[in-house]
């Protein structure tokens, strides 16, 4: 009787041997196929990832495969590479990582059956390609020396400087030699600018785009496309990395610095890491692009002790002629009486604009009406009742959200505490902002866009329909508005609300705001139109600041690393974090001392185990959770001892709704 190992989706990191049913016999190109198992009481799908010569149990008790399913070629060896590295380094089951990384429409049972239809898709016009800057022939050149082997390109150019046609060369070069293109943007709502300059340049080069919002029947199909090698160009968010590209020949990875690009459930993998990985392994070039790079990547690009891991060009200027940066002046609103949060100096910029018939821009990064509800009489506050949170007010609809778990109610009419009515919003949200705004300019059209106004794709796609079709005056906006979006009417931005920022606990805030400004302030101004950036700030003198009026990333960047190597953080250090969560925190704080304590730790010298504690966000959804940080000046030594670790956590006896995860290079704390 044959014997197929199998990988199935249990949180077990071992595979499962099962007989090759009769009429089947596999040979070595069918390690890949998907198969239809018994497992328990059910039926799950797996991939054939070996054919033993024998099992480790009595060929008695194996179950026999229920169908070997043919619909799609075997998943090559280069797609087993990257699952086993991810594994590895994310302290993640195999099983679990290879079915996570399908279609989900691949990994059921009974699929949803895709209708056979004729694709009538009106192609856009050819686009005709505009002529290069000077610094966007220098990058090209650079990449071109570069050859056709590994090697990783961080390109840093200014917002506007033309990144973007800088990718499409390179994909044009890539088509001419026969070779796939991978691009990775990092949220669905940039897909779509991006796949329409894309289908312009190459209406005939096989096009498909993977990311959440398709159906079940269109992701398989286009991961079918691309397995298959038909699909020339793929363009996806972050699980698309996972796609298996028999002919690839390039990566680009957009807007690398963006948080997005990491998962923050099951396996917690950075696609962007992930993607340099595979770039190594498949021997092909990678070009990771941003205005403003994460500091690990700039570090790769810039550490002169060490020779450079990454290749860096840099874009100074913007690609259309005579177009200039906008200029960027500090408001310091401890000099002034604001009203109702905006500054005089902000509401003249924005009266002046709606004189010339331009736009505006006011960046809030604070989505609802108001960020709390209270009662003046007796301090009651809208608290969370499953959270160690507030209850944001969306007066829009009249509900109280929690941001974290989801919970909302209706508003009360009167105070749950003491019964006073006249209980009242404190701070500002983009809702209330909107308000304001109309009160003080009736005559304007403000548009608001944020996770509330734009739920879904389309709903994304119609706003900027508007902004472009010039159906608005003044733009009231999250950072959904502040990445990768070309406004040509907008010449002013007014950022509020930065100064939080500065003096977080979690030593990653100013990199995120300083990303998060530059971004906004990219979207302000042309060639013919100048654009303006006004910042509202208590603190004008900050470094940050100075370093955004003269948009001078590489100064700010330094200045961070010297920071960071002095206190010992990311990127000269190497972290993973171990998080529990359960009803009660003695028993999440329990499970992580328990941790801690593991004997052989004294082997590993170079692995520093911190003390467990609560995390900022102390209860979420009824769970008190906890965390514990480890930390090493080696990755090889941390990857060692997380490796050795990993077996004893699943040892720990624990109550049973306790659940806990381990997370490698994190983001948040």
């Amino acid at each position: 009787m044959q014997i197929a190992r199998v990988a199935l989706d249990v949180p077990l990191h071992r595979f499962f041997d099962y007989l090759v049913p009769e009429g089947e016999q596999l040979s070595a190109a069918d390690v890949g196929l998907r198969v239809r198992v018994p497992f328990g009481t059910k039926s799950r799908i797996g991939i054939v990832v070996d054919l033993p010569p024998s099992s480790d149990f009595p060929v008695a008790q194996l179950k026999s495969i229920e169908a070997v399913l043919r619909d799609l070629p075997a998943l090559p060896a280069d797609w087993f590479r990257l699952n086993e590295f991810c594994s590895a380094y994310y302290q993640a089951p195999l099983g679990q990582v290879m079915l996570s990384t399908l279609p989900a429409g691949l990994r059921r049972i009974d699929p949803p059956k895709a209708r056979t239809r004729q694709h009538t898709q009106k192609l856009p016009p050819p686009h005709e390609p505009p002529e290069l800057t000077a610094e966007q022939q220098v990058a090209l050149a650079t990449i071109a020396d570069g050859g056709t082997g590994f090697r990783a390109y961080l390109l840093h150019g200014v917002t506007g400087s033309g990144k973007t046609e800088v990718y499409l060369r390179l994909v044009e070069r890539a088509l001419l030699a026969k070779q796939q293109v991978l691009l990775l943007v990092p949220e669905i709502n940039l897909t779509p600018q991006l796949e329409a300059r894309v289908a312009a340049r190459f209406p005939g080069a096989g096009l498909v785009s993977l990311h959440s919002e398709l159906t079940e029947a269109a992701r398989s199909r286009n991961w079918r496309a691309a397995l298959e090698g038909t699909a020339r160009i793929v363009l996806g968010t972050r699980l698309a990395i996972f796609t298996p590209l028999p002919d690839l020949g390039l990566i680009v990875v957009d807007e690398e610095h963006d948080s997005s690009f990491k998962q923050q459930d099951g396996m917690r993998y950075s696609a962007r890491d992930v993607a340099v990985f595979r770039a190594r392994e498949r021997g092909v070039p990678i070009v990771l692009g941003s205005a403003t790079p994460s500091l690990e990547s700039w570090a790769n690009a810039t550490d002169r002790r060490t020779p450079a891991r990454y290749t860096l060009l840099t874009l100074h200027e913007r690609a259309v002629e005579n177009a200039r940066l906008p200029t960027v002046q500090r408001i310091d609103t401890r000099l002034e009486k604001l009203q109702d949060g905006l500054s005089g100096a902000l509401l003249l910029a924005i009266e002046m604009r709606l004189l010339r018939g331009e736009q505006s821009l006011v960046f809030l990064n604070r989505r609802g009406y108001a960020p709390v509800l209270a009662c003046t009489n007796c301090g009651w506050i809208s608290h969370c009742t499953r959270c160690a949170a507030n209850l944001v007010l969306h007066l829009a609809d009249s509900r109280l959200r929690c941001h974290h778990c989801g919970f909302e109610s209706r508003v009360p009419k009167a105070c749950p505490s003491c019964g006073n009515q006249d209980i009242l919003p404190f701070g500002r949200g983009t809702q209330r902002l909107e308000e304001v705004l109309a009160l003080r300019f009736p005559q304007a059209r403000i548009l608001r866009v944020d996770r509330d106004s734009a739920k879904s794709r389309k709903q994304w796609e119609v706003l900027v329909e508007k902004i472009h079709g010039g159906e608005a005056d003044i733009l009231v906006g999250t950072q959904m508005l502040a990445k990768g979006h070309d406004f040509p009417k907008l010449t002013l931005v007014g950022a509020l609300g930065a100064d939080a920022a500065l003096f977080a606990s979690d030593w990653r805030a100013p990199e995120r705001l300083f990303a998060q400004l530059m971004q906004v302030a990219g979207r302000a101004g042309r060639a013919e139109l100048p654009g303006e950036v006004l910042i509202q700030t208590q603190f004008p003198d900050h470094p940050l600041f100075a370093s955004l009026v003269r948009h001078d990333y590489p100064g700010f960047a330094n200045e961070q690393l010297k920071e960071r190597e002095q206190a010992g953080f990311p990127p000269y250090t190497y972290q993973a974090m171990l998080r529990a969560e359960a009803p009660q925190i003695a028993d999440s704080l329990a499970f992580l001392a328990a941790a801690r304590a593991w004997p052989p730790l004294a082997a590993h010298a170079e692995v520093m185990l911190y003390d467990p504690v609560p995390m900022r966000l102390a209860r979420r959804a009824n769970l008190e959770r906890a965390q514990l940080l480890i930390e090493s000046p080696s990755r090889r030594a941390l990857q060692a001892f997380l490796s050795e670790w990993g077996v004893a956590l699943a040892a720990i006896k624990a109550p049973s709704r306790l659940r806990w995860h381990l997370e490698v290079d994190p983001l948040e704390f």
